[in-house]
C-alpha cells in the first residue's frame, strides 16, 4: 500500500531549508501527539538525521525502526523501516520538498503493508493506511506550526 498526502495538502509557509531541517529532525515527530517518543539510536555520516541514521520512533500504536538510507538537503530524503511491532513490510519512505509560491510543498510518501498472515493486506487498507495518514498529517501540522507560529487545530 502505497500512501500519499492528497495533491491539495497546503504547502508550509517557510523556506524550504527550514521546512526540511524540521522534517528531517524526527525527534520534532514527537510535537505530534501520535508520536510519543524518538531516539536517535545512530547518528548519520554527514548529520544526526543524515545518511545512514538509526531513528526509533515510538507511535499509539507501535514501535518503528527507520533507517536514513539517501540525504540530499534540502530537496529530500528517504527512509526505510528495518522492523516494527506490528510487524510490516516496508519497501520505502520518502519526503521531497519543493519551493513554491507562499513556502515549501512537502511530498511524504511510503510503501508499507502489515505483515499478519491472511488479513494483513485488509488490515493495511482499513486499519493502516488511515493511522499513517493522520500521524503524517499531524507531523506536517506540527511542522507548519512550529515554523510559522500558527496554532495546531485538532483535527
Amino acid at each position: 500500500m502505497t500512501w500519499r498526502p492528497s495533491p491539495s495538502n497546503e504547502p508550509i509557509a517557510a523556506p524550504i531549508e527550514d521546512v526540511f531541517e524540521w522534517l528531517s529532525n524526527a525527534h520534532n515527530y514527537t510535537r505530534s501527539k501520535f508520536v510519543l517518543r524518538e531516539r536517535l539510536a545512530e547518528p548519520g555520516a554527514d548529520a544526526p538525521y543524515g545518511l545512514g541514521a538509526l531513528r526509533v520512533l515510538l507511535w499509539t500504536v507501535g514501535i518503528f525502526y527507520e533507517r536514513i538510507t539517501a540525504y540530499d538537503p534540502p530537496r529530500s530524503f528517504d527512509y526505510h523501516v528495518e522492523r516494527s511491532f506490528p510487524p510490516s513490510r516496508h519497501e520505502a519512505g520518502r519526503k521531497s520538498f519543493t519551493k513554491v509560491a507562499g513556502g515549501t510543498h512537502v511530498t511524504w510518501t511510503s510503501t508499507f503493508e502489515i505483515r499478519l498472515p491472511l488479513v494483513g493486506a485488509f488490515l493495511t487498507r482499513v486499519v493502516g493506511v488511515p493511522i499513517i495518514r493522520r500521524v503524517f498529517g499531524r507531523v506536517l501540522d506540527a511542522a507548519q506550526a512550529d515554523l510559522t507560529g500558527a496554532r495546531i487545530q485538532p483535527h
